[in-house]
Protein backbone atom coordinates (compact mmCIF):
# COMPACT_ATOMS: atom_id res chain seq x y z
CA UNK A 1 0.00 0.00 0.00
CA UNK A 2 1.45 3.51 -0.51
CA UNK A 3 2.54 5.24 2.23
CA UNK A 4 -0.08 8.28 3.11
CA UNK A 5 0.80 10.03 6.52
CA UNK A 6 -1.08 9.54 9.43
CA UNK A 7 -3.42 12.26 10.60
CA UNK A 8 -4.10 13.47 6.36
CA UNK A 9 -7.67 13.76 6.10
CA UNK A 10 -9.94 11.52 3.32
CA UNK A 11 -13.58 12.33 3.18
CA UNK A 12 -16.51 9.90 2.35
CA UNK A 13 -17.76 9.86 -1.41
CA UNK A 14 -21.41 8.59 0.14
CA UNK A 15 -21.91 11.54 2.86
CA UNK A 16 -18.67 13.81 3.01
CA UNK A 17 -17.90 12.82 6.30
CA UNK A 18 -14.37 14.06 6.84
CA UNK A 19 -11.79 10.83 8.54
CA UNK A 20 -8.18 11.37 9.95
CA UNK A 21 -6.37 8.53 7.96
CA UNK A 22 -5.18 5.61 10.00
CA UNK A 23 -2.77 2.47 8.95
CA UNK A 24 -4.63 -0.34 9.17
CA UNK A 25 -3.72 -3.99 9.02
CA UNK A 26 -2.75 -6.21 5.86
CA UNK A 27 -5.92 -7.31 4.24
CA UNK A 28 -8.02 -4.83 6.20
CA UNK A 29 -10.41 -2.23 5.09
CA UNK A 30 -12.20 0.88 6.40
CA UNK A 31 -15.83 2.09 6.43
CA UNK A 32 -17.06 5.37 7.28
CA UNK A 33 -18.17 5.29 10.40
CA UNK A 34 -21.56 7.76 9.65
CA UNK A 35 -22.84 5.90 6.45
CA UNK A 36 -20.73 2.67 6.32
CA UNK A 37 -19.61 3.04 3.21
CA UNK A 38 -15.64 2.27 1.87
CA UNK A 39 -12.89 4.06 2.74
CA UNK A 40 -9.76 2.17 1.77
CA UNK A 41 -7.93 -1.26 1.89
CA UNK A 42 -4.36 -2.20 2.95
CA UNK A 43 -3.47 -4.23 -0.12
CA UNK A 44 0.07 -5.48 0.68
CA UNK A 45 2.14 -5.30 -2.93
CA UNK A 46 -1.05 -3.76 -4.70
CA UNK A 47 1.03 -2.76 -7.75
CA UNK A 48 2.83 -5.98 -8.75
CA UNK A 49 -0.61 -7.42 -7.76
CA UNK A 50 -2.66 -5.72 -9.55
CA UNK A 51 -0.42 -5.47 -12.70
CA UNK A 52 -0.28 -8.79 -12.88
CA UNK A 53 -3.81 -9.57 -12.74
CA UNK A 54 -4.90 -7.06 -15.10
CA UNK A 55 -1.91 -8.36 -17.89
CA UNK A 56 -3.73 -11.61 -17.21
CA UNK A 57 -6.82 -10.00 -18.12
CA UNK A 58 -5.64 -8.68 -21.28
CA UNK A 59 -4.37 -12.17 -22.45
CA UNK A 60 -7.79 -13.91 -21.56
CA UNK A 61 -9.38 -10.91 -23.31
CA UNK A 62 -7.70 -11.51 -26.30
CA UNK A 63 -8.34 -15.42 -26.29
CA UNK A 64 -12.19 -14.73 -25.29
CA UNK A 65 -12.21 -12.64 -28.94
CA UNK A 66 -10.17 -14.74 -31.16
CA UNK A 67 -12.16 -18.24 -30.81
CA UNK A 68 -15.53 -19.63 -31.37
CA UNK A 69 -17.92 -18.63 -28.40
CA UNK A 70 -20.55 -21.42 -28.49
CA UNK A 71 -21.54 -23.40 -31.31
CA UNK A 72 -24.76 -24.78 -32.94
CA UNK A 73 -25.47 -27.89 -34.66
CA UNK A 74 -29.05 -29.01 -36.04
CA UNK A 75 -29.85 -31.37 -39.03
CA UNK A 76 -26.17 -31.26 -40.25
CA UNK A 77 -26.06 -27.62 -39.59
CA UNK A 78 -23.38 -25.78 -37.75
CA UNK A 79 -23.69 -22.10 -36.54
CA UNK A 80 -20.87 -20.41 -34.88
CA UNK A 81 -20.65 -18.07 -32.67
CA UNK A 82 -18.01 -15.43 -31.49
CA UNK A 83 -18.15 -13.08 -28.57
CA UNK A 84 -18.83 -10.29 -31.21
CA UNK A 85 -21.42 -12.25 -33.11
CA UNK A 86 -24.24 -10.88 -30.83
CA UNK A 87 -24.24 -7.63 -31.16
CA UNK A 88 -23.56 -7.92 -34.89
CA UNK A 89 -26.65 -9.79 -35.41
CA UNK A 90 -28.42 -7.33 -33.36
CA UNK A 91 -27.00 -4.44 -35.85
CA UNK A 92 -28.33 -6.61 -38.84
CA UNK A 93 -31.30 -7.23 -38.24
CA UNK A 94 -31.96 -3.35 -38.16
CA UNK A 95 -31.62 -3.00 -34.44
CA UNK A 96 -28.17 -0.96 -34.04
CA UNK A 97 -29.01 0.66 -30.63
CA UNK A 98 -29.11 -3.14 -29.40
CA UNK A 99 -26.59 -3.88 -30.96
CA UNK A 100 -23.71 -0.81 -29.99
CA UNK A 101 -25.19 -1.29 -26.37
CA UNK A 102 -24.41 -5.01 -26.63
CA UNK A 103 -20.76 -4.43 -27.75
CA UNK A 104 -20.57 -1.44 -25.97
CA UNK A 105 -21.13 -3.36 -22.30
CA UNK A 106 -19.11 -7.14 -22.91
CA UNK A 107 -16.27 -6.22 -25.36
CA UNK A 108 -15.81 -1.95 -25.44
CA UNK A 109 -16.40 -1.20 -22.32
CA UNK A 110 -13.85 -3.83 -20.72
CA UNK A 111 -11.37 -3.39 -23.42
CA UNK A 112 -11.14 0.27 -22.24
CA UNK A 113 -10.60 -0.38 -18.53
CA UNK A 114 -8.22 -3.28 -19.15
CA UNK A 115 -5.85 -0.89 -21.70
CA UNK A 116 -6.25 1.45 -19.08
CA UNK A 117 -5.34 0.24 -16.04
CA UNK A 118 -2.43 -1.75 -17.93
CA UNK A 119 -1.09 1.92 -19.28
CA UNK A 120 -0.96 3.74 -16.10
CA UNK A 121 0.43 0.79 -13.81
CA UNK A 122 3.10 -0.35 -16.12
CA UNK A 123 4.07 3.45 -16.41
CA UNK A 124 4.34 3.26 -12.80
CA UNK A 125 6.28 0.23 -12.51
CA UNK A 126 8.77 1.90 -14.57
CA UNK A 127 8.80 5.31 -12.16
CA UNK A 128 6.97 7.67 -14.12
CA UNK A 129 3.87 9.46 -13.65
CA UNK A 130 2.37 8.46 -17.15
CA UNK A 131 0.87 11.55 -19.23
CA UNK A 132 -2.68 12.43 -18.65
CA UNK A 133 -2.97 9.66 -15.62
CA UNK A 134 -5.64 11.28 -14.39
CA UNK A 135 -7.71 11.61 -17.68
CA UNK A 136 -7.43 8.33 -18.37
CA UNK A 137 -8.23 6.76 -14.34
CA UNK A 138 -11.31 9.21 -15.21
CA UNK A 139 -12.30 7.30 -18.02
CA UNK A 140 -11.15 3.69 -16.74
CA UNK A 141 -13.41 4.70 -13.49
CA UNK A 142 -16.53 5.78 -15.94
CA UNK A 143 -16.74 3.30 -17.75
CA UNK A 144 -15.75 0.32 -15.36
CA UNK A 145 -19.83 0.33 -13.89
CA UNK A 146 -20.98 -0.34 -17.44
CA UNK A 147 -18.29 -3.22 -18.65
CA UNK A 148 -21.36 -5.94 -17.33
CA UNK A 149 -18.86 -8.94 -18.49
CA UNK A 150 -20.47 -11.37 -15.15
CA UNK A 151 -23.97 -10.11 -16.36
CA UNK A 152 -23.15 -11.31 -19.87
CA UNK A 153 -21.95 -14.49 -18.54
CA UNK A 154 -25.23 -15.51 -16.78
CA UNK A 155 -26.77 -14.21 -20.11
CA UNK A 156 -24.67 -17.45 -21.45
CA UNK A 157 -25.78 -19.69 -19.30
CA UNK A 158 -29.77 -19.15 -19.51
CA UNK A 159 -28.79 -18.92 -23.43
CA UNK A 160 -27.06 -22.48 -23.04
CA UNK A 161 -30.01 -24.25 -21.16
CA UNK A 162 -32.59 -22.64 -23.23
CA UNK A 163 -31.15 -23.83 -26.33
CA UNK A 164 -31.07 -27.94 -25.46
CA UNK A 165 -34.57 -28.14 -26.41
CA UNK A 166 -33.47 -26.70 -29.59
CA UNK A 167 -30.37 -28.07 -30.93
CA UNK A 168 -27.16 -29.29 -29.82
CA UNK A 169 -24.61 -27.01 -27.91
CA UNK A 170 -21.27 -27.10 -28.49
CA UNK A 171 -18.65 -25.03 -25.96
CA UNK A 172 -15.98 -23.12 -27.57
CA UNK A 173 -12.54 -22.30 -26.04
CA UNK A 174 -13.46 -18.38 -25.74
CA UNK A 175 -16.24 -20.06 -23.30
CA UNK A 176 -13.57 -21.10 -20.81
CA UNK A 177 -11.65 -18.20 -21.58
CA UNK A 178 -14.62 -15.22 -20.62
CA UNK A 179 -14.81 -17.58 -17.66
CA UNK A 180 -11.12 -16.86 -16.35
CA UNK A 181 -11.48 -13.21 -17.62
CA UNK A 182 -14.47 -13.37 -15.39
CA UNK A 183 -12.95 -14.22 -12.37
CA UNK A 184 -9.04 -12.51 -13.29
CA UNK A 185 -10.71 -8.97 -14.09
CA UNK A 186 -12.51 -9.50 -10.52
CA UNK A 187 -8.98 -10.41 -8.83
CA UNK A 188 -7.87 -7.22 -10.34
CA UNK A 189 -10.37 -4.65 -9.41
CA UNK A 190 -9.72 -6.23 -5.85
CA UNK A 191 -5.95 -5.90 -5.67
CA UNK A 192 -5.56 -2.39 -7.03
CA UNK A 193 -5.12 0.47 -4.46
CA UNK A 194 -5.38 3.51 -6.38
CA UNK A 195 -3.23 5.37 -4.23
CA UNK A 196 0.12 3.96 -5.94
CA UNK A 197 -0.92 6.41 -8.94
CA UNK A 198 -1.43 9.48 -6.47
CA UNK A 199 1.59 8.93 -4.55
CA UNK A 200 3.62 10.10 -7.12
CA UNK A 201 1.64 13.24 -7.66
CA UNK A 202 3.05 16.47 -5.37
CA UNK A 203 -0.68 16.82 -4.53
CA UNK A 204 -1.81 15.77 -1.32
CA UNK A 205 -4.87 16.42 1.32
CA UNK A 206 -4.80 18.72 4.14
CA UNK A 207 -4.23 17.33 7.08
CA UNK A 208 -5.85 17.43 10.84
CA UNK A 209 -4.11 20.43 12.38
CA UNK A 210 -4.48 22.27 8.95
CA UNK A 211 -8.37 22.40 8.36
CA UNK A 212 -9.83 25.49 8.46
CA UNK A 213 -13.22 25.22 9.25
CA UNK A 214 -14.50 28.46 7.79
CA UNK A 215 -13.11 27.09 4.15
CA UNK A 216 -15.57 24.68 2.22
CA UNK A 217 -13.83 21.90 1.08
CA UNK A 218 -14.66 19.81 -2.25
CA UNK A 219 -13.95 16.17 -2.68
CA UNK A 220 -12.85 14.61 -5.69
CA UNK A 221 -15.10 11.49 -6.72
CA UNK A 222 -12.27 10.20 -8.48
CA UNK A 223 -9.36 10.56 -6.99
CA UNK A 224 -10.02 11.67 -3.42
CA UNK A 225 -8.19 15.20 -2.93
CA UNK A 226 -9.97 17.87 -0.76
CA UNK A 227 -9.46 21.13 -2.66
CA UNK A 228 -10.89 24.81 -0.83
CA UNK A 229 -13.76 25.70 -2.91
CA UNK A 230 -12.87 28.78 -4.79
CA UNK A 231 -15.84 29.37 -7.39
CA UNK A 232 -17.71 27.85 -9.89
CA UNK A 233 -15.94 25.56 -13.28
CA UNK A 234 -13.32 24.19 -10.62
CA UNK A 235 -11.44 21.43 -11.69
CA UNK A 236 -9.26 18.96 -9.79
CA UNK A 237 -5.25 19.96 -10.11
CA UNK A 238 -4.42 15.50 -9.65
CA UNK A 239 -7.14 14.61 -11.88
CA UNK A 240 -9.15 16.98 -13.71
CA UNK A 241 -12.32 15.79 -12.64
CA UNK A 242 -15.03 19.07 -12.29
CA UNK A 243 -15.18 19.72 -8.55
CA UNK A 244 -18.53 20.63 -7.21
CA UNK A 245 -20.20 20.62 -3.75
CA UNK A 246 -23.33 18.70 -4.80
CA UNK A 247 -24.24 16.82 -8.32
CA UNK A 248 -25.52 19.77 -10.16
CA UNK A 249 -29.28 19.64 -10.49
CA UNK A 250 -29.17 16.05 -8.86
CA UNK A 251 -32.73 15.54 -7.73
CA UNK A 252 -34.42 17.19 -10.78
CA UNK A 253 -32.50 15.18 -13.54
CA UNK A 254 -33.06 11.57 -11.28
CA UNK A 255 -36.90 12.88 -11.19
CA UNK A 256 -36.73 13.17 -15.29
CA UNK A 257 -34.91 10.04 -16.08
CA UNK A 258 -36.95 7.96 -13.41
CA UNK A 259 -40.38 9.16 -15.26
CA UNK A 260 -38.88 8.91 -18.37
CA UNK A 261 -37.86 4.62 -17.56
CA UNK A 262 -41.20 4.47 -15.75
CA UNK A 263 -43.16 5.58 -19.36
CA UNK A 264 -40.59 3.05 -21.44
CA UNK A 265 -41.00 0.15 -19.21
CA UNK A 266 -44.94 -0.50 -20.51
CA UNK A 267 -43.98 -1.08 -23.58
CA UNK A 268 -40.94 -2.56 -22.82
CA UNK A 269 -43.10 -5.38 -20.96
CA UNK A 270 -46.49 -4.78 -23.60
CA UNK A 271 -44.77 -5.80 -26.72
CA UNK A 272 -42.15 -8.75 -27.60
CA UNK A 273 -38.50 -9.22 -26.76
CA UNK A 274 -38.09 -12.08 -29.14
CA UNK A 275 -40.03 -14.80 -31.64
CA UNK A 276 -39.28 -18.31 -31.66
CA UNK A 277 -39.83 -19.28 -35.40
CA UNK A 278 -39.43 -23.20 -35.58
CA UNK A 279 -40.40 -25.05 -38.88
CA UNK A 280 -42.15 -21.53 -39.97
CA UNK A 281 -44.07 -20.97 -37.02
CA UNK A 282 -43.78 -18.95 -33.76
CA UNK A 283 -45.31 -16.37 -32.01
CA UNK A 284 -43.54 -13.91 -30.10
CA UNK A 285 -42.67 -13.60 -26.62
CA UNK A 286 -42.54 -10.67 -23.89
CA UNK A 287 -40.55 -11.27 -20.60
CA UNK A 288 -43.23 -12.33 -18.87
CA UNK A 289 -44.65 -15.49 -20.94
CA UNK A 290 -40.77 -16.21 -21.45
CA UNK A 291 -40.67 -16.65 -17.57
CA UNK A 292 -43.88 -18.46 -17.79
CA UNK A 293 -42.32 -21.04 -20.29
CA UNK A 294 -39.46 -21.57 -18.56
CA UNK A 295 -41.85 -22.41 -15.75
CA UNK A 296 -43.80 -24.98 -18.20
CA UNK A 297 -40.58 -26.67 -18.97
CA UNK A 298 -39.53 -26.91 -15.28
CA UNK A 299 -36.67 -24.61 -15.01
CA UNK A 300 -38.08 -22.83 -12.28
CA UNK A 301 -34.62 -21.59 -11.06
CA UNK A 302 -33.95 -19.41 -15.07
CA UNK A 303 -37.12 -18.73 -14.04
CA UNK A 304 -36.46 -16.72 -11.07
CA UNK A 305 -33.49 -15.43 -11.88
CA UNK A 306 -35.40 -14.18 -15.38
CA UNK A 307 -38.23 -12.60 -13.28
CA UNK A 308 -36.09 -10.44 -10.82
CA UNK A 309 -33.71 -9.39 -12.76
CA UNK A 310 -36.07 -8.69 -15.94
CA UNK A 311 -39.05 -7.20 -13.88
CA UNK A 312 -38.50 -6.92 -10.76
CA UNK A 313 -35.01 -5.21 -10.43
CA UNK A 314 -35.99 -2.27 -12.69
CA UNK A 315 -39.49 -1.80 -11.41
CA UNK A 316 -37.77 -2.13 -7.51
CA UNK A 317 -35.32 0.65 -8.98
CA UNK A 318 -38.02 3.09 -9.91
CA UNK A 319 -39.62 2.90 -6.87
CA UNK A 320 -36.84 2.89 -4.21
CA UNK A 321 -35.05 5.98 -6.30
CA UNK A 322 -38.17 7.31 -6.43
CA UNK A 323 -38.41 7.07 -2.31
CA UNK A 324 -35.30 8.01 -1.77
CA UNK A 325 -35.80 11.05 -3.88
CA UNK A 326 -38.91 12.01 -1.87
CA UNK A 327 -37.24 11.69 1.73
CA UNK A 328 -34.72 14.00 0.56
CA UNK A 329 -37.09 16.97 -0.95
CA UNK A 330 -39.21 16.00 2.62
CA UNK A 331 -35.80 16.57 4.66
CA UNK A 332 -36.77 13.59 6.10
CA UNK A 333 -34.39 12.42 9.16
CA UNK A 334 -35.58 8.93 8.94
CA UNK A 335 -32.38 6.00 9.55
CA UNK A 336 -30.23 7.84 6.26
CA UNK A 337 -27.75 5.33 7.19
CA UNK A 338 -29.96 2.47 5.83
CA UNK A 339 -31.19 4.49 2.99
CA UNK A 340 -27.69 5.22 1.90
CA UNK A 341 -27.13 1.42 2.04
CA UNK A 342 -30.29 0.84 0.27
CA UNK A 343 -28.67 3.23 -2.91
CA UNK A 344 -25.82 1.65 -2.75
CA UNK A 345 -27.59 -1.74 -3.53
CA UNK A 346 -29.55 0.00 -5.92
CA UNK A 347 -26.98 1.35 -8.11
CA UNK A 348 -25.34 -2.10 -8.10
CA UNK A 349 -28.30 -4.57 -8.97
CA UNK A 350 -29.15 -2.68 -11.87
CA UNK A 351 -27.15 -3.67 -14.34
CA UNK A 352 -28.25 -7.02 -13.69
CA UNK A 353 -30.86 -6.17 -15.98
CA UNK A 354 -29.19 -6.46 -18.66
CA UNK A 355 -29.24 -10.09 -18.67
CA UNK A 356 -32.17 -10.32 -20.75
CA UNK A 357 -30.82 -8.13 -23.70
CA UNK A 358 -27.79 -10.18 -23.62
CA UNK A 359 -29.93 -12.92 -24.52
CA UNK A 360 -31.59 -11.88 -26.93
CA UNK A 361 -28.55 -10.94 -28.72
CA UNK A 362 -26.76 -14.36 -28.23
CA UNK A 363 -29.84 -16.31 -29.40
CA UNK A 364 -30.52 -14.13 -32.56
CA UNK A 365 -27.06 -14.74 -33.19
CA UNK A 366 -26.89 -18.44 -32.72
CA UNK A 367 -30.15 -19.31 -33.87
CA UNK A 368 -30.27 -18.36 -37.20
CA UNK A 369 -31.38 -21.80 -39.33
CA UNK A 370 -33.51 -20.98 -42.04
CA UNK A 371 -36.64 -22.82 -41.81
CA UNK A 372 -35.14 -25.05 -39.18
CA UNK A 373 -35.11 -22.52 -36.49
CA UNK A 374 -35.04 -19.05 -36.14
CA UNK A 375 -35.12 -16.55 -33.35
CA UNK A 376 -35.89 -12.73 -34.38
CA UNK A 377 -35.28 -9.89 -31.52
CA UNK A 378 -38.62 -7.84 -30.95
CA UNK A 379 -39.30 -4.30 -30.36
CA UNK A 380 -39.73 -4.60 -26.57
CA UNK A 381 -35.74 -5.52 -26.28
CA UNK A 382 -35.37 -1.84 -27.68
CA UNK A 383 -37.50 -0.61 -24.94
CA UNK A 384 -36.14 -2.86 -22.25
CA UNK A 385 -32.40 -1.76 -22.96
CA UNK A 386 -33.69 2.01 -22.85
CA UNK A 387 -35.04 1.24 -19.28
CA UNK A 388 -31.83 -0.55 -18.06
CA UNK A 389 -29.42 2.44 -19.74
CA UNK A 390 -32.41 5.40 -18.33
CA UNK A 391 -32.40 3.43 -14.75
CA UNK A 392 -28.26 3.50 -14.90
CA UNK A 393 -28.27 7.11 -15.31
CA UNK A 394 -30.83 7.84 -12.81
CA UNK A 395 -28.93 6.15 -9.86
CA UNK A 396 -25.54 7.77 -11.44
CA UNK A 397 -26.99 11.13 -11.01
CA UNK A 398 -28.84 10.59 -7.61
CA UNK A 399 -26.19 12.50 -4.69
CA UNK A 400 -26.38 10.33 -1.54
CA UNK A 401 -25.00 13.24 0.11
CA UNK A 402 -28.00 14.95 0.00
CA UNK A 403 -29.81 12.28 3.09
CA UNK A 404 -26.83 13.56 5.15
CA UNK A 405 -27.24 17.82 4.67
CA UNK A 406 -30.41 16.96 6.50
CA UNK A 407 -29.09 15.34 9.17
CA UNK A 408 -26.43 18.43 9.39
CA UNK A 409 -29.12 21.20 8.61
CA UNK A 410 -30.57 19.46 11.39
CA UNK A 411 -28.01 19.27 13.99
CA UNK A 412 -27.23 22.68 13.06
CA UNK A 413 -30.43 24.41 14.14
CA UNK A 414 -30.66 22.11 17.06
CA UNK A 415 -27.01 23.81 18.38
Amino acid sequence: MADIPAGELIACHECDHLHRYVVIPAGARANCDQCGSFLYRNIPDSLNRSLALYSAAFLLFLLANCFPFLSLTLGGRVVENVLLSGGWAMYEMGMSDLGILIFLTSIGFPLIAITGMLYLLVSVKLGFVPPAMGRVYRVTEIVTPWSLVSVFMLGVLIAIVKLQDIANVIIGTSFFALCGLLLVYAAARANFDPRVLWSLTPYSNPHESELDSSIQYLNCHTCGLLAQEKGHSQHCLRCTTPLHHRKHNSIESTWALLIAAAILIIPANLYPVMTVIRFGQGEPNTILSGVLHLIESGMWGLALIVFVASIVVPVMKLIVLSFLLISVQKKSLWRPRDRTLLYRITEVVGAWSMVDIFLVGLLSALVSLDALSTIRPGIGASFFGAVVVVTMFAAHKFDSRLIWDNMRESNSSRS
